[in-house]
């Protein structure tokens, strides 16, 4: 347990963040999960719209520090592929 008044602080703040940024974290998941559904059941419209939605909420977990900008990039450039794929076959 800490001794001084500034850690006991500090623990008090990195669980609050800790609960916030899991918060964040799974809003992502489940919008990315939101796209994959799409293209699972061959929706290009609907993954697209999926992904219009889902990409700033990825982009603002970068900006949180919840994701690094290249993951978040890649996870992206992925969805938007498949995407486009699913478009051309169909």
């Amino acid at each position: 347990m800490a001794n001084h008044a500034s850690s006991k602080k500090r623990i008090r703040r990195n669980a609050k963040r800790a609960d916030i940024n899991g918060a964040r974290r799974n809003r992502i998941r489940t919008c990315i999960k939101k796209v994959e559904l799409a293209l699972k059941e061959g929706s290009a419209e609907n993954a697209q719209t999926a992904l219009k939605s889902a990409q700033p909420e990825i982009m603002r977990g970068v900006a949180k520090g919840i994701f690094h900008k290249n993951t978040a990039s890649r996870k992206i450039s992925r969805l938007s592929s498949r995407i486009q794929k699913l478009k051309v076959s169909a």
